[in-house]
């Protein structure tokens, strides 16, 4: 991955703001997402995750605020801006009666550089496939063709739209491995989106999570746990063989205190810390509460790289 420091982020957006009519979906987000980067965008439904994608691939007007997206506006992006990026949609059923090899050679045909389709097959785990009809593929066998056909051109950035729906465990497993290597050794950026909090902490450099139409925390997964309200949660086995536990913001303390006063060795003790599920738990009820508000108070510019 190159410098952030150096380098011009691929995704820069500064106060995106979006609006149908009277109703407001975004409310001045701010992003910097950079070369090698692979993002996830997590948020619940109605949370605005596919009208910011949607304008950062060029197919939404955005209402006001800047966006560049491999350094052009995307509303005024070319062929040429658009054969530098890579789509998987989440729902995709165009070309039914193309045979599976046959459509990828034919999309190779629209790049410069493409990959070489049946290494591409082989890659995603469809050469038993290749002479079957689109129809006639199997919901995670559809999926994975449409990763072939988002990677097929070799793209410097990879819009991806909860891309293992479908995926049994060894595919979804293969597949973290293909986005790991594109963005580690091809210097490919990733944007995901997806409901899966486990993928997202496993594929994802940053994680920004959009709750109405505002972007309430962005960083790391073990920055984004760190930060979560949600408390850690100490257990142990007391001497007399009861089960205890304690909800604290300081479990290094508690344990201490633990040891000072114990007798001898305390049975059973665990530490649970929060987890990212803990955090996005946090902001949606936080939401749903009307509290509105960020995870630490900083506003809604959290997205800015660092």
């Amino acid at each position: 991955m190159t410098s952030h420091t150096t380098a011009r982020p691929v995704i820069q957006a500064r106060g995106l703001t979006m609006s149908y009519g009277d109703v407001d979906v975004l409310h001045g987000i701010d992003l910097d997402i950079h070369r090698g980067e692979v993002f996830a965008l997590l948020g619940p439904n109605g949370a605005g995750k596919t009208t910011t994608v949607e304008i950062l691939e060029g197919f939404r007007r955005r209402s006001a605020g800047e966006v560049s997206v491999l350094g052009a506006d995307p509303e005024r992006g070319d062929d040429a801006w658009r054969g530098r990026i890579g789509l998987v949609l989440q729902s995709w059923r165009d070309h039914r009666r193309w045979r599976v090899a046959e459509l990828l050679t034919h999309f190779a045909t629209y790049y410069p550089d493409p990959r070489d389709p049946a290494e591409l097959l082989a890659l995603v785990g469809l050469t038993g496939q290749a002479g079957r009809q689109v129809d006639r593929l199997s919901g995670g066998q559809r999926r994975r063709l449409d990763v072939a056909l988002g990677i097929v051109g070799r793209p410097e950035l990879l819009f991806l739209d909860e891309p293992t729906t479908g995926f049994d465990p060894e595919a979804r497993h293969e597949f973290h491995v293909l986005v790991g290597r594109l963005a580690r050794d091809e210097g490919v950026t990733v944007l995901l989106t997806t409901h899966d909090l486990v993928e997202a902490e496993r594929l994802a450099d940053r994680i920004a999570m959009l709750v109405g139409g505002r972007i309430r925390a962005c960083g790391t997964p073990a920055e984004l746990a760190r930060r979560a309200a949600a408390q850690a949660e100490v257990r142990w086995t007391a001497d007399d063989g009861t089960p205890r536990r304690e909800r604290t913001a300081d479990p290094s303390r508690l344990v201490w205190e633990l040891h000072r006063d114990a007798t001898g060795p305390i049975a059973d003790l665990e530490v649970r810390r929060p987890t990212l599920e803990d955090t996005y738990l946090h902001m949606v009820h936080r939401e749903d509460g009307g509290t509105g508000g960020d995870v630490d108070g900083d506003g809604d510019r959290e997205a800015q790289a660092a």
